[in-house]
């Protein structure tokens, strides 16, 4: 990776829908030649993907938290990430070191659904404690 491809990355994380031509006027290069690098840096895994960034406010999600989750032992973590994604409120989670076996990263619309969801993953007796902190605000 070069200078230029870095520059094309740093455009493309401020804003993803930038132009081809656009981010060739900033870098010196065609707009077929950005594409082509582009292109270069996806099929290498250096991009992975594209995405919109949210107001979770503004789409009623109000409560945001993490959930440590300790699990029964033996449970595998490849049980974990299933039943995990089954809950759309879950939008990332990660095995962690320490005392949890688990972190989930919740947007939910009130503190309420939190309450229920902590619950539903408590349902099947894989889960036999959690231990959460929600968000007030995000300083970085």
């Amino acid at each position: 990776m070069d200078a230029i491809d870095q520059q094309i990355i740093a455009l493309l994380v401020a804003d993803g829908r930038r132009s081809y031509g656009d981010i060739g006027r900033r870098v010196s290069l065609s707009a077929p030649s950005v594409k082509r690098r582009v292109d270069a840096l996806r099929e290498r895994g250096a991009i992975t993907g594209f995405t919109a960034l949210l107001d979770h406010h503004a789409l009623g999600q109000t409560t945001e938290a993490l959930v440590e989750l300790f699990y029964a032992p033996g449970t595998l973590l490849d049980e974990v990430a299933i039943r995990l994604r089954q809950h759309p409120e879950v939008v990332e989670a990660w095995s962690v070191t320490g005392d949890a076996d688990a972190i989930a990263r919740v947007r939910l619309n009130s503190n309420a659904d939190l309450e229920h969801l902590i619950m539903r993953l408590q349902q099947d007796g894989s889960v036999v404690r959690t231990r959460s902190q929600i968000v007030l605000s995000q300083l970085v």
